[in-house]
């Protein structure tokens, strides 16, 4: 009994703690600064695809940090987040936590805190990050007047006192209900209305985005222009101008630029792949520079491809690739010194590769792995620093392995299309698109399963199959590829 009595008085003073501290934005803000710099999207630029991932899921926490601010706000619902945390430690104990080769690892978590100290304790202890710091914050006590509400408030009983009554526990209740899982009718029902709101508000500015890009392509002949990031219609729209100002200042410097493609990205320059890169927040004079050394970055281009043909016959004809959608986004230079040291490693060793045995094979080169892999669409993923007589027995005892999975690939990329032709075609969507994150196969499965159901909600819309629900801004509707 005595037992019992102070196990509830330690459960009543615990609360009161809890209750009298508070954290401001500001507070919160430095509470979370070793996770962002966990999380930062800028520290993930090797790895593209984990990069997109924290950037979407730092989006919604931002708006869920934004709301629990709002005085007033009541309309609170879990939500699901995945982050890839840079791992110090990879000697975790959590065994929900899947870590990859890479340094980093995932970790998912549901958010349903109603004030900013449980939240931002949540989040430091779902990525086993430090809670201490916390403590040395400046957390201010409530005002008289919250403290005399509080105490107001009903007793909190323990759940011992719930058994034996057989009354209902009200926070149980409503943690069941948290756990309800999201359904995607249920989920569209909530949102269809906010994202209509936003697609057509958004309709004017993706009109002139089709513009500016059609006549920006044409007067200057290019092949595309892209963006790496999932920027805004409107941030695309402003960096289109940017391009039109220059073209009408000095015409003069995109004379070398035909045939090519462009890409806004986080720095000027020229990629692995060719493609022109102009760094989202450089000025014109950077902008200048790099399309005045276009005719010397075409010179190092032929010399890399020149590398490329002489790493293959090594390797008895297996194919040098670079995948822009799996690979980091390399510069031209960055590229050709990882093939000129892989190259001079490869001729040194002189591997006994049959000329041609390897043709119709593919490979990329990636600097930060240590050990060989086939990837599931069948080229190889090499470590720069690979030990030769490794690498030459691994393609060896997976090249039909490879052979099978490349045949696969090109069906998979046939279904991907269909289904995703079909299911456009059905639901009346006005696009549908993937995350460079979700994969074919699961892309593929993701349109089968909708193709069964009727979504009446989703004709004239934007579609995004992500790993999780999201309302972009501009009106676009994110659903995970394994929604239920």
């Amino acid at each position: 009994f005595y037992y019992f009595i102070r196990l509830c008085l330690e459960k009543i003073l615990l609360q009161c703690i809890l209750q009298s501290r508070t954290l401001s934005g500001a507070d919160a803000i430095n509470a979370l600064r070793p996770f962002y710099f966990a999380v930062h999207p800028d520290f993930f630029g090797q790895h593209p695809k984990e990069r997109e991932v924290n950037e979407n899921s730092l989006k919604r926490l931002n708006g869920y940090l934004e709301n629990l601010q709002k005085p007033g706000f009541r309309s609170f619902k879990p939500t699901q987040l995945t982050f890839y945390v840079r791992e110090r430690e990879p000697n975790s104990s959590n065994v929900q936590e899947s870590f990859s080769a890479s340094g980093f690892r995932a970790v998912s978590f549901t958010l349903h805190t109603r004030d900013l100290l449980s939240t931002v304790l949540d989040i430091l202890n779902s990525c086993s990050l430090s809670t201490e710091h916390i403590q040395n914050l400046n957390v201010n006590s409530q005002s008289h007047k919250e403290a005399k509400s509080t105490v107001n408030r009903p007793i909190k009983w323990d759940k011992t006192y719930y058994s034996f009554t057989g009354f209902k526990d009200p926070e149980e209740e409503l943690e069941q209900a948290q756990r309800v899982e999201t359904t995607l009718i249920s989920w569209l029902d909530d949102n269809e209305a906010s994202a209509v709101k936003k697609l057509k508000k958004s309709l004017p500015l993706r009109k002139e985005l089709e513009r500016l890009k059609f006549e920006l392509s044409h007067q200057l002949q290019l092949s595309d222009i892209r963006w790496q990031r999932s920027w805004g219609i409107a941030h695309r729209c402003s960096q289109l101008h940017s391009l039109g100002r220059l073209v009408q200042q000095r015409p003069e410097v995109l004379k070398n630029v035909k045939g090519r493609t462009v890409v806004f990205t986080d720095r000027s320059g020229v990629s692995a792949a060719g493609h022109i890169m102009l760094g989202t927040m450089d000025v014109h004079h950077h902008w200048t520079k790099i399309f005045e050394r276009l005719p010397n970055y075409y010179k190092l281009q032929k010399r890399l491809l020149f590398l490329e043909d002489r790493i293959s016959q090594l390797l008895g004809g297996i194919q040098v690739i670079y995948i822009e959608e799996l690979q980091p986004l390399l510069t031209l230079e960055e590229y050709y010194e990882t093939l000129d040291s892989f190259y001079n490693k490869l001729r040194d060793s002189r591997l006994p590769f049959h000329p041609r045995s390897l043709r119709g094979l593919q490979m990329i080169l990636e600097s930060d792995r240590y050990a060989p892999s086939l990837h599931e669409f069948g080229h190889f993923t090499i470590p720069t620093i690979c030990d030769p007589a490794t690498l030459q027995w691994f393609i060896f005892a997976k090249a039909q392995e490879a052979r099978e999975n490349l045949k696969r690939k090109e069906e998979m990329m046939i279904s991907e299309k269909e289904l995703i032709d079909t299911s456009t075609e059905k639901f009346s969507l006005d696009r549908l698109y993937k995350e460079p994150s979700v994969s074919s196969a699961q892309m593929i499965d993701c349109c089968k399963r909708l193709l069964e159901e009727s979504l009446p909600y989703l004709q004239g819309m934007h579609l995004c199959i992500s790993h999780f629900y999201s309302v972009l801004q501009d009106g676009d509707l994110c659903i995970p590829w394994n929604w239920k």
